[in-house]
């Protein structure tokens, strides 16, 4: 029921009852037509800012669930990432402060990283299964091969040869920029820290007795992909190679390490930047791309 009550000589009240009312002005030197005209023309105007506003409402409700879903994929990938900082941590073994990698055949593979992780390398984690690796040059890393002559399961020249190509990568001949080096390998036995009468030991260093066994591995180091962890392995090429389908081999360069750093994230889109700077040959490199195994 509406109800009209004159206010002033051209306005007008319609209550539509439930408490709701309306200011209608009527020009009174105006036909019935042209001041329903003038309303319509409003109605008009309004229903289009309506449909304008319900289009916005839509338009912002759209870019909010698009920032809500980007948020919640970020969220998703910190804690991913965090559950696998966590992995790691809970997974670390007493070889994860020192250079290390896993052999093709499985074997543990540890080097140090300077003189007082050679010291303690040799001194305190070297038995007598294991075999030692090292160079003829200053301030090249001691390797050893965890288990290598185990009875019930030793090594072959493939786990040797990839130890072998990983102290000459972490030696002074990567800086140098040389191609190959020249790496020996010897039992735990043939390693020594009494030196020759009127010589004397710097710390890190050791003497080694009787015959010596050499190998000349390529300078190559690689990072790869593990499909299996989501995620990127590295170390010596011979190694790589093998296990991973898609990887990169790193080569003696000019580049700082965490340029080829950088490049290596955007390629993989995985992986931890301070790691794989902390992982990589000391001095510069370059990266070599390699296709997909088929």
């Amino acid at each position: 029921m509406l109800v009209f009550n004159i206010l002033f000589s051209n306005t007008f009240l319609i209550f539509f009852g439930y408490g709701y009312f309306m200011h209608i002005e009527i020009q009174l030197n105006k036909s019935v037509d042209e001041n329903a005209g003038k309303y319509f023309d409003k109605a008009k105007k309004a229903k289009k800012k309506l449909e304008g506003a319900r289009e916005t409402v839509v338009k912002y409700q759209k870019q909010l669930k698009e920032l809500q879903n980007k948020e919640n994929f970020f969220q998703q990938q910190e804690a991913a990432k965090e559950s696998k900082k966590a992995k790691k941590a809970a997974n670390k073994k007493w070889y994860s402060k020192f250079h290390n990698f896993i052999s093709s055949e499985g074997f543990v593979c540890v080097g140090g990283r300077d003189a007082t992780q050679n010291e303690i390398l040799i001194k305190k984690h070297t038995e007598e299964n294991d075999l030692v690796l090292h160079t003829d040059m200053a301030g090249s890393p001691f390797f050893i091969i965890k288990d290598a002559q185990s009875k019930e399961k030793s090594c072959t020249k493939a786990t040797i040869g990839e130890a072998a190509q990983a102290v000459a990568c972490y030696s002074k001949a990567w800086k140098e920029g040389l191609g190959t080096a020249d790496v020996f390998y010897v039992k735990p036995e043939q390693v020594t820290k009494e030196a020759q009468a009127g010589e004397h030991l710097s710390k890190g260093s050791f003497m080694i007795r009787c015959k010596t066994n050499y190998l000349r591995p390529k300078l190559e180091f690689a990072v790869g992909f593990l499909e299996e962890e989501n995620d990127l392995i590295m170390g010596p090429a011979q190694t790589i190679s093998k296990i991973c389908k898609e990887h990169r081999i790193i080569l003696p360069g000019r580049e700082k390490k965490s340029q080829i750093a950088k490049k290596l994230l955007k390629d993989f889109k995985c992986g931890d930047l301070d790691e794989i700077v902390a992982k990589l040959p000391a001095g510069g490199s370059e990266v070599k791309k390699q296709k997909k195994k088929k």
